[in-house]
């Protein structure tokens, strides 16, 4: 590992090649509701896409309190599979699944219920199941009323949100949610972001008044604002209220111009993210609380792991991920992998560990970073093969080297966001600033200047990414 001074970025290492698998759209199915006269509800959605879906359970006790549960189902076609799944101990003997409790939610009282989940492939169709059991007990409902076995009304239900009447990305999109391997908006419609880093809040604080956010939302069109906050390296740890303080004060400023704010707890330096775990928590806890009503905010929990293993990184997320749902429950939380956020690509890894072992959590998504003069095809094809199994976003790249200096890859840049546009997967770009390096959008001297629109301040690297990120949005919203 490369030691960069101030504020100079470094960033992953090589690793290998491995194959591709492409992603299809993802489209929602109907739910299966299955109740027990004995002591069972369930609750069965799927988002699918064509070779694979993610099945979203919820449980509900009508009976007797249990400590410890297991619940059964059958697929109704032979080529479904469970590949990977959470909150439950998972296991399949040809068509026939059982999701057993673990440790934290297996007591459930009368009229209690928990939520787990898997996702899962398939070759034949995709049917959902119809019938399950609890602890051995058919859950047939109380009423005897047998699972709906109909197409459900073509009409919107009542929740669905009205037309946007606005043309911000915010407007338009309104709370974001996961679902599946997407990134999708009010409407249930994957969508992409496209937006911009911010440099370190500690020594770039003159590149973000109100004409340089104008620029980025009217003049670039951005979608999305990263406020990358450093907690050590003269960042947060410092003095926690100032710097929570200002990074409120970007999600306004984000907000008032329709933009989403990428909440960034910028770890790097050490690479352990539990070594900030406590401050973690409290920074959290307090931009969750005060930005909890917002639509705009997204949390990203863990910049930049490295020399850690991925169950450090999974512990670290399940610690302060219910900080942030007891005070926000809906907000997207997006969480580092590692190797810089690399999958474990640099530590000569794959993203299987992440699928194999994922974050016990739901509506969240896993990080990717890359430098484009740097990380080429072994990382593009790592990045279409995981997209087909994890909910991506690359909440920080550059289109130069990972040091975050030298010229502009321009054809390695093209590849990258030509696949990310594809996958539908969202990034910001690293970075709005006037840094001395090559990764930087602004020529320096420009944010003393104070004049931030148009292409005469901007870098190499600043007008390409001006340039890819002014074309058109696609947000679907029927």
């Amino acid at each position: 590992m490369i030691s960069i001074p101030r504020p100079s970025r470094r960033h992953l290492l090589v690793g290998g090649a491995v194959g591709a698998l492409a992603l299809a759209a993802t489209a929602v199915l109907p739910s299966t509701n299955a109740m027990a006269a004995t002591g069972c509800a369930v609750t069965y959605t799927t988002n699918s896409w064509q070779g694979g879906f993610t099945a979203n359970v919820t449980v509900k006790n009508l009976g007797d309190p249990v400590s410890n549960w297991t619940l059964g189902f059958t697929f109704p076609d032979g080529g479904q599979r469970v590949v990977q799944g959470w909150s439950a101990t998972w296991q399949q003997s040809g068509s026939a699944v059982t999701a057993r409790s673990v440790d934290y939610n297996g007591s459930l009282g009368t009229g209690a219920s928990t939520s787990i989940g898997f996702n899962g492939s398939w070759t034949g169709s995709n049917p959902n199941p119809t019938a399950f059991t609890l602890n051995g007990t058919a859950c047939t409902g109380g009423t005897g009323t047998p699972p709906p076995t109909s197409t459900p009304p073509t009409s919107a239900p009542p929740t669905t949100p009205p037309p946007p009447t606005g043309t911000t990305p915010v407007a338009i999109n309104g709370q974001l949610r996961v679902c599946g391997v997407n990134l999708c908006n009010q409407y249930g419609k994957p969508i992409q972001l496209r937006g911009m880093s911010t440099h370190g809040l500690q020594w770039f604080a003159n590149c973000y008044p109100d004409a340089s956010l104008n620029a980025l939302a009217n003049d670039w069109q951005a979608d999305l604002l990263r406020i990358a906050m450093y907690v050590q390296e003269q960042g947060y740890e410092t003095n926690p209220t100032a710097f929570t303080n200002q990074v409120n004060a970007l999600v306004d400023k984000a907000e008032a111009r329709g933009m989403y704010a990428l909440i960034d707890f910028h770890t790097l330096t050490p690479g352990d993210p539990t070594y900030n775990l406590d401050r973690a928590k409290t920074f959290f806890a307090n931009v969750a609380a005060r930005n909890a009503a917002k639509k705009n905010v997204i949390y990203e929990i863990t910049n930049e792991p490295n020399g850690v293993s991925w169950s450090t990184i999974r512990s670290y997320a399940e610690q302060v991920i219910p900080v942030i749902r007891a005070n926000d429950p809906d907000a997207v939380v997006i969480v580092g992998t590692r190797g810089w956020s690399s999958l474990g690509v640099s530590d000569g890894g794959n993203s299987d560990e992440v699928v194999n072992n994922p974050v016990r959590a739901d509506n969240i998504m896993y990080t990717f970073h890359f430098y484009a003069a740097s990380h080429k095809d072994n990382y593009r094809n790592e990045v279409q093969r995981a997209a087909a199994r994890l909910p991506l976003f690359v909440t920080e790249f550059g289109t130069v080297t990972y040091t975050g200096d030298g010229a502009v890859d321009t054809a390695s840049s093209n590849a990258w966001l030509d696949l990310l546009d594809r996958l539908k997967i969202s990034y910001a770009n690293w970075t709005y600033s006037d840094a001395a390096e090559g990764s930087a959008a602004l020529r320096p001297g420009t944010c003393a200047a104070g004049t931030f629109t148009g292409t005469s301040v901007l870098t190499e690297s600043g007008a390409y990414m001006r340039n890819r990120i002014r074309t058109p949005d696609n947000f679907p919203t029927s």
